[in-house]
């Protein structure tokens, strides 16, 4: 298992965001938990002095181009893109640093999983670099990809058959508990232990992290096979958890 760090980017800034209330057509509901005045670069640089590979950039709405391939652009191989990422796109992210692309939205069509968009996406970009993303929110009991900025269901459960089908054709997925995203009031128990069963590649969840001791919950939710992302928690991003002692609990994982 493996703390992944993150820069999520809106209108161009580093920011911490309440997961559900991100919304482009009505910019008054986003929530934000922090803004920060450094540069997206200073932030991939930082993740790059401290060894920590894997991490994500990730643009929320339009205006963050720049700022993504600044990221990428500090520590090339270091950290993967995500964003509005299509075959047409891909490569830019790419060649300027990313290891892999992540990609939600594309690839859903009719609340379903489009298996020719998903087919030219592993054409262009190999499956070896593309990070399927699929962030879910919960409705009667089961857990569902959101897409369009965690606003809309699809009819794509995230279970042991999904996982399976999909792994197939992505190097990794990315799963936000979108309903506790932002909120610095737990994890989502049940998701992980759904990942660290059932999901044949590396996965990486985030969401509701409010201390330390949350690195070993989700090592032992998640079997040890479900990396870990920690956003607004942090105190780089305005929270409690030092992000000194994450990195020696890394450390002491020997990876």
């Amino acid at each position: 298992m493996r703390f992944r760090p993150c820069i999520d980017l809106h209108h161009g800034k580093v920011v911490q965001i309440v997961g559900g209330s991100l919304n482009e057509q009505d910019q008054a509901a986003l929530k934000t938990n922090f803004t920060s005045e450094k540069t997206p670069a200073f932030y991939a640089q930082l993740y790059r002095d401290a060894g920590l590979h894997g991490g994500h950039v990730i643009a929320l709405g339009q205006g963050n181009e720049d700022a993504a391939l600044a990221a990428l652009r500090a520590w090339p191989g270091g950290m993967q893109y995500g964003g509005g990422v299509t075959p047409d796109n891909a490569k830019l992210f790419l060649d300027a640093g990313a290891s892999h692309v992540i990609v939600t939205s594309y690839v859903f069509a009719d609340g379903r999983i489009d298996g020719e968009r998903l087919a030219a996406l592993v054409q262009t970009v190999g499956k070896n670099r593309l990070v399927l993303d699929l962030s879910c929110r919960s409705r009667d009991g089961k857990f569902f990809v959101v897409t369009d900025r965690w606003q809309k269901f699809t009819d794509e459960e995230v279970n042991a058959d999904l996982l399976m089908r999909l792994a197939e054709n992505c190097d990794e997925f990315l799963v936000h508990g979108v309903d506790v995203e932002g909120l610095r009031q737990g994890i989502q128990q049940e998701l992980i232990a759904l990942l660290g069963n059932h999901s044949p590649c590396p996965v990486t969840y985030a969401g509701g992290v409010h201390q330390l001791s949350d690195l070993d919950r989700v090592k032992q939710l998640g079997l040890g096979k479900v990396d870990l992302t920690i956003g607004s928690a942090l105190d780089i991003f305005g929270g409690a958890v030092k992000f000194d002692d994450v990195v020696a609990w890394q450390r002491k994982q020997g990876s």
